[in-house]
């Protein structure tokens, strides 16, 4: 790897670190990482626009570096990669009010970019039915996931049949924001993944938000605090309260793992500290349907609701 980087790119390196599907390095006292590109070249040309769109708003995002023949993608055997330049220490955290300060960077004014991401209930369907059909095929051993697959499914058609609901019943208009966002959210929030604009994509401001949420209960915070400062900084339609209160269904903290284990053959303990927290997260849920509810007469999810009333009435 560190041959086809110096001769790509004129660089002379003494040493790069090497990964599954990246390498990284120093170069005059900067990070670089040269990774594996998973996105179509459409969205590609998009996210280089982004980048210069978001130069000019003063974001230090990731550059991507054209190699020696003036293109972003290098073809390393079957598989194309790019290099990108971080112009900001990579281990900087991007706390939650800059998070929400940075939603507003960049809106999408119309709905014709290859990035737009606007089909929830479709692509999570597709995902439950893959996940399914793959459990059925090899996850016959693997006793954790098997013990606690069906309450999460049931979780994610909890989150699909409202998505559809919501879709059907008031639908998206011209005032919700569709704005810059980010396939996940990690925990903490660093400059390595947050302004890597292989991440990027456009989907409504509530999607970055949920994820936060999500990434950081399952870390130990304060996050009902945290949707509260959201909610009183952000005004969203009706249909954005209720996105929002869709995406803090959908247990993405749960497949995430689920697809390392089944995948890369993970160790499925790392579903133990989640599986632990189940109540707790049905807790937020209501606490959560109870915050949003203040801005909105929001659609409710009766069984969230009534079970962990009936937790609080006999505390």
């Amino acid at each position: 790897m560190k041959e086809i980087i110096n001769y790509y790119y004129n660089l002379d390196l003494l040493e790069i670190n090497e990964y599954n599907t990246y390498a990284s390095f120093k170069y005059n006292g900067e990070d670089y990482y040269f990774v594996f590109f998973n996105r179509t070249i459409e969205e590609l040309k998009d996210l280089i626009d982004i980048i210069y769109e978001l130069k000019i708003k003063g974001i230090r995002v990731h550059d991507i570096i054209f190699n020696r023949y003036n293109s972003p993608l290098t073809k390393v055997g079957e598989n194309y990669y790019l290099l990108l330049k971080l112009n900001i220490p990579k281990d900087e955290i991007i706390n939650f009010i800059s998070m929400c300060e940075l939603l507003d960077k960049l809106k999408l004014n119309n709905h014709n970019s290859k990035l737009y991401r606007n089909n929830w209930g479709e692509l999570w369907s597709k995902k439950i039915d893959y996940f399914e059909e793959q459990i059925n095929e090899i996850g016959k051993d693997k006793t954790i996931v098997l013990d606690s697959f069906s309450y999460y499914i049931g979780l994610a058609e909890n989150a699909i049949s409202y998505v559809n609901k919501i879709n059907k019943v008031i639908g998206i208009s011209e005032n919700d924001n569709i704005t810059l966002s980010h396939r996940r959210i990690f925990y903490p929030n660093i400059n390595l993944n947050y302004l890597n604009p292989l991440s990027f994509i456009f989907d409504l401001e509530v999607r970055d938000i949920a994820g936060y949420l999500k990434v950081a209960f399952f870390n130990g915070e304060d996050v009902l605090l945290d949707l509260s400062t959201y909610l009183k900084m952000h005004k969203l339609t009706p249909y954005g309260y209720h996105m929002l209160y869709a995406r803090l269904l959908y247990p993405s903290y749960y497949f995430d793992i689920y697809e390392d284990i089944m995948n890369n053959n993970g160790n499925e303990e790392k579903l133990i500290p989640v599986i632990e927290k189940v109540s707790d997260y049905e807790l937020f849920l209501k606490e959560a349907y109870d915050e949003i509810s203040k801005y909105t007469n929001l659609e409710r999810i009766d069984w969230i609701i009534k079970k962990n009333t009936f937790k609080w009435e006999h505390l």
